[in-house]
């Protein structure tokens, strides 16, 4: 009965956060009938904004850690980023009835890593005394960047060869702009993605945050704005997903069962990783813990805006429902889990 209450606790007070909070509400609101919307251009905006916000602060805090203690833990994470996304690419991206941009979309936000639940993790080490490594919060846009850019490649090449039609020899050689794959079309999806707004604004901010100074504008200007701009971004995409939500009537049991599942198994992976790194260089029990946090979660930060941007045939009522609705809550459940586990295999 004590698990159960813990779950219901979590679950209400992830609804009482903003991100969620808006996102209901702009379902609410569409539920209704409510002509409010949100222009387009302003929209753009405040993506814009959202992303130079999150590249900033990630290139900030890279600019801040030293590269020779970073370069393993830094592979490991980009390592799990991929490895996370792949495990939603096989299962449920390919469930029968799930759309493939609906999944990989869902894909990235877990592979993608929770700010807040990193937080979260981080404040119950404290309390118990136990120690980690410093820079441990510089591997977040390690993970968090390379799951988001695999989730989105594979969806681009995913839709090209769904479109691509075969040539004269049997190949399919149409160019990625009409969707399809040709000799170099895995180089000009690439390419694209990197040109496209989402990610070239959050590799713009963090190319600034690390070669730069802007810490000042970033402090007076990006910062303060931050939770207000992700409501207002959590609100659109509430009124979009009701208009999508019976898409997902038939395929609801294969996202409650991903977010259920996929946190575990992540944070299973993460601790794994966590665990090589201490036998490979001492990375401290502490620092597995908060890897397999990081793995655990899903993002509710950078994730929404860079998938919204980047895949907009995706519907938002999936990948964020899935994320911040059920993975987040098992996410932050299982930190003592994480605990225990480092402490048998590693020590605290």
């Amino acid at each position: 009965m004590d698990i159960l209450a813990d779950i219901a606790g979590t679950l209400l007070a992830q609804a009482q956060k903003p991100t969620l909070a808006f996102l209901m509400g702009g379902m609410l609101l569409a539920a209704l009938g409510s002509r409010l919307e949100v222009p387009e251009q302003v929209y753009k905006l405040i993506v814009l904004l959202l992303l130079l916000k999150v590249g900033l602060g990630a290139g900030i805090s890279l600019r801040e850690a030293d590269p020779v203690t970073l370069a393993a833990p830094a592979a490991a994470a980009v390592a799990l980023g991929i490895a996370l996304v792949l495990i939603g690419a096989r299962s449920l991206a390919v469930w029968p009835g799930v759309g493939r941009m609906d999944g990989m979309a869902t894909a990235g936000l877990f592979g993608a890593v929770s700010a807040s639940t990193l937080a979260a993790g981080m404040a119950m080490l404290d309390s118990e005394g136990v120690a980690y490594e410093g820079y441990i919060g510089v591997l977040y846009p390690f993970m968090d960047v390379a799951a988001l850019i695999t989730a989105i490649v594979l969806a681009r090449v995913s839709a090209a060869r769904a479109t691509a039609t075969p040539g004269p020899d049997g190949t399919a050689t149409v160019a990625v702009g009409g969707g399809g794959l040709g000799p170099g079309g895995l180089r000009d999806i690439l390419s694209e993605t990197a040109r496209s707004p989402a990610i070239s604004a959050l590799l713009l901010g963090l190319a600034i945050g690390l070669v730069a100074r802007p810490d000042v504008v970033y402090a007076d200007f990006y910062e303060p704005l931050f939770r207000g701009l992700l409501s207002l971004l959590m609100l659109t995409m509430g009124m979009e997903a009701w208009s999508r939500l019976s898409e997902l009537r038939k395929v609801a049991h294969a996202y409650v069962l991903f977010g259920l599942t996929a946190p575990l198994i992540h944070g299973a992976l993460g601790l794994a990783a966590g665990v090589a790194l201490h036998h490979l260089m001492g990375f401290s029990g502490g620092g597995a813990v908060l890897l397999a946090v990081m793995a655990a979660s899903s993002s509710d930060i950078s994730g929404p805006p860079t998938l919204r941007g980047a895949l907009p045939e995706a519907n938002p009522s999936a990948y964020v429902g899935a994320s911040t609705g059920l993975g987040t809550p098992v996410a932050i459940l299982s930190i003592p889990l994480w605990m225990a586990l480092a402490d048998k295999l590693i020590g605290l």
